[in-house]
């Protein structure tokens, strides 16, 4: 089953900034849970770029470690890129990040599309905790940049 989660955040930087933010995939780490032991193992550049394979391990479960394999694909410099999973915790992931203008900032778009493994096993995680852990990192994430480039006000 493809599941969807759309987050929009408004925040007070020029859409210059926040792409210069978001573009660097070392900033990932930043904006992640720490119980979720995000790291990432191999990026070869500072700055994404079509085709930029990043591999990431992720923390499952309590000690239990996955690889995670992103492609950067369909890059609108300073717009939009997304980055889709080639190996790793979902069967299907697919993460558009979108920005724009807006009077006194940028609006920026997450929506993600991803699909859990195991099939029916999978979706009983999703209902019991997949779902949850997800808006939880999504939550921390707006929390992490309403605290570095402030609010609305």
């Amino acid at each position: 089953m493809l599941h969807v989660l759309s987050r929009e955040q408004f925040l007070p930087v020029s859409p210059e900034e926040a792409w210069d933010f978001f573009s660097s995939p070392r900033n990932l780490d930043s904006i992640t849970p720490p119980d979720l032991g995000f790291r990432i193992v191999h990026c070869p550049a500072e700055k994404m770029h079509e085709g930029q394979i990043i591999e990431y391990r992720v923390k499952i479960l309590p000690a239990v470690w996955v690889p995670w394999v992103t492609e950067i694909k369909g890059v609108d410099e300073g717009r939009s890129f997304i980055d889709e999973q080639r190996f790793g915790p979902y069967k299907f992931w697919h993460h558009l990040h979108a920005f724009e203008a807006v009077e006194g900032g940028v609006k920026v778009h997450d929506l993600v599309h991803y699909i859990m493994p195991l099939g029916p096993l999978g979706s009983i995680a999703h209902l019991l905790f997949a779902r949850r852990k997800l808006q939880r990192i999504f939550d921390f994430r707006r929390e992490e940049m309403e605290r570095r480039f402030g609010r609305r006000s």
